[in-house]
């Protein structure tokens, strides 16, 4: 995309404007999120005062389900375009492009709506244990992974990088979950009869 931008006599300017944007947009991003944990912490803590016997929200079954809500709606809108331009009229990598950008966007997409879910986790653990490097930690990357669609078409670099910082946040997010060496041990060998996410209790 940067690339494109750049071929017009605007290009400069209308590239520095994308990376303000990306800028902007990743921040607001995570302002939304961590209004989304009050939301849901508050609520919880609602539901607690109400009834005694009323079961808590666990705030780690909703670091999933909102780290995957992230994630879906900004897979959505990140594919939305590509798969619009998908339609034609034209030839993939008829202009020197590279022919693999469908496919390399697919996978991009795939590693954006994954991290969102582990971010969505590590994020809601670092505001419940007031541990702030967490979630700035958690923005970094975001604007990291972000920031890495700049250097297309160099594809390879790109798409390496951010499914190195998605395994990475993976492992992170696993052990934020409640995950451990044996309790992964223990599931791999089908031996653990508690479902992780329930065995722990409601925060």
């Amino acid at each position: 995309l940067a690339g494109t931008i750049t071929e017009n006599k605007d290009g400069p300017v209308q590239k520095y404007l994308l990376m303000f944007g990306v800028l902007v947009s990743v921040f607001i991003q995570e302002v939304f999120r961590f209004g989304y944990y009050k939301i849901l912490k508050k609520a919880s803590e609602g539901l607690k005062n109400i009834s005694a016997d009323e079961t808590a929200l666990s705030m780690r079954l909703l670091a999933y389900v909102s780290g995957l809500g992230f994630g879906i709606m900004s897979g959505v809108f990140s594919f939305v375009n590509t798969l619009s331009d998908s339609l034609g009229p034209g030839t993939v990598g008829i202009h020197g492009d590279s022919p693999q950008f469908f496919l390399v966007s697919a996978f991009m997409t795939l590693v954006i709506i994954m991290l969102h879910l582990f971010w969505g986790i590590v994020f809601f653990d670092g505001c419940e244990k007031k541990k702030w490097y967490a979630l700035l930690l958690v923005l970094l990357t975001h604007l990291l992974v972000s920031t890495l669609t700049f250097i297309n078409p160099h594809y390879g670099i790109s798409l390496v990088s951010a499914y190195i910082i998605m395994v990475l946040m993976g492992i992170w997010a696993f052990f934020a979950a409640g995950g451990s060496c044996r309790s992964l041990k223990l599931c791999l060998l089908c031996q653990d009869k508690d479902f992780l996410l329930f065995s722990q209790r409601s925060r």
